[in-house]
């Protein structure tokens, strides 16, 4: 049964949004993390350009599941919906399981390393032991991401964040003691790392979101003495799922395919190389806004009445994050990250200054995609999500293209260049499905 809301404040927004900020937030740091462990090994441009491919990958792979978070979030409204959603998840899972052991196997990767993205290799060889370790990582993703869906619709955002420390603890936890007491290389200890750490995070959903489950259940079994909703069929859930699905296998298509570009651009290894880590600073300020559109979700409410405070919100966080990505990108912080935090040498932290500049806007894009997508979602528009993904891939291949092929530029500026344009073009398209659903209910 729905209850009504308190009015909608900024302050309520912050204290709602905080806990999915903060875990972003965590998550965000696994990367310039890992990547530090890896650059302090041997042969770390190698490990460093295999681990960024292996895990594009598998973002790949997982990319079908991502999107279930914000469909559990939106659906899962009484039992029988968290039943046929369950199930629709587990079934995702496991064809994703699936693809991942086929992508495994030694003639379809080296078709795909070495055949298609063209790797040295020493790196293709990696990538791929890498890759073999991170086989229960998107299946795990989809699990816990069902699971955060729930506890954020019912209110318990700061146990998401929880979850998020079970995970940062087992990954580190993992990451330090094959760092020290094993001769991996670094491009398999940071994949089994990421690995170990979402599958506990995974469990660890599970077990808080106990007691929601079990109200949910109870409805299951006493049917029409809580929720007065209509059911919800499968076909339902396919049809509202489908255009979010496609959403990030359309996007994810993009890190295989900068990867590419960057291969065949001028200086390919060291671009391979300073991506991943560059990517992980940046994603420390993206992950703001990436928490943001299961608030808006949850909060903007089914006539959009929480629009002004929730676009004031994002206006304010936006600017924030853009200023202090800002700061460290065109000051001596810059130098302190790169070289005495993540360990990069000193040729590589030099390399690493102009792709970090020019990936400055991208924190606020990625608020205001939040808000864009999280609305249209809200009022079950969801298919406008999908082509402006679409847009902003082809876009991101143009550009590729022109730039690496035509202009002759440095891997790692094309794929920032192209990307942060691609995403300027996807926002621009969904502006105007966006304030035509504002304007529907608003």
């Amino acid at each position: 049964m729905e209850t009504k809301q308190p009015e909608l404040t900024l302050r309520r927004i912050f204290i709602f949004w905080v806990p999915l900020a903060a875990t972003w937030l965590m998550m965000s740091t696994e990367g310039p993390f890992l990547s530090a462990i890896i650059a302090r090994l041997a042969e770390p441009k190698y490990n460093l350009a295999a681990y960024g491919v292996a895990f594009a990958f598998a973002l790949i792979i997982e990319s079908p599941i991502i999107m279930i978070m914000s469909a559990s979030t939106k659906l899962v409204r009484n039992g029988e919906a968290y039943r046929k959603l369950r199930n629709f998840t587990h079934l995702l899972n496991g064809l994703i399981t699936v693809a991942m052991l086929i992508c495994i196997f030694p003639p379809v990767f080296h078709k795909i390393a070495y055949d298609m993205i063209g790797l040295p290799p020493p790196v293709a060889e990696l990538t791929h032991w890498a890759f073999v370790v991170l086989l229960p990582w998107p299946g795990a993703i989809g699990f816990r991401r069902f699971y955060q869906g729930i506890m954020i619709r019912n209110n318990r955002t700061r146990l998401v964040a929880y979850g998020t420390v079970v995970r940062l603890v087992t990954m580190t936890l993992t990451a330090l003691g094959l760092y020290f007491f094993s001769a991996l290389p670094g491009a398999v200890i940071g994949a089994a790392a990421l690995s170990a750490g979402v599958t506990l995070e995974a469990l660890a959903s599970r077990v808080m979101a106990h007691s929601i489950v079990n109200r949910l259940m109870a409805e299951l079994r006493n049917p029409g003495t809580i929720s007065v909703l209509p059911d919800l069929s499968y076909r339902q859930i396919a049809r509202f799922y489908y255009p979010l699905a496609l959403t990030p296998i359309i996007a994810m298509g993009t890190h295989p395919l900068v990867t590419f570009f960057m291969g065949q651009g001028r200086f390919a290894i060291e671009s391979l190389a300073v991506y991943p880590v560059i990517h992980s600073l940046v994603f420390i300020f993206r992950s703001m806004g990436l928490s943001f559109m299961e608030v808006v979700i949850t909060l903007l409410g089914e006539e959009n009445e929480g629009r002004i405070p929730l676009r004031n919100f994002a206006l304010i966080v936006g600017g924030v994050i853009t200023a202090m990505l800002t700061l460290i990108a065109f000051t001596p912080l810059n130098e302190l990250w790169f070289h005495h935090i993540s360990g990069l040498s000193r040729e590589l932290t030099a390399f690493a200054r102009t792709p970090t500049r020019l990936f400055v806007l991208m924190p606020a894009l990625s608020v205001l995609m939040s808000m864009q997508r999280g609305t249209l979602v809200n009022n079950g528009h969801n298919t406008p999500i999908s082509w402006a993904t679409v847009l902003e891939v082809g876009s991101i291949v143009a550009i590729l293209i022109l730039t690496i092929h035509y202009l002759d530029w440095v891997g790692a500026a094309a794929a920032v260049t192209a990307i942060v344009l691609g995403r300027v073009f996807a926002n621009a398209y969904l502006a105007l499905p966006y304030f035509r659903a504002m304007g529907a209910k608003g």
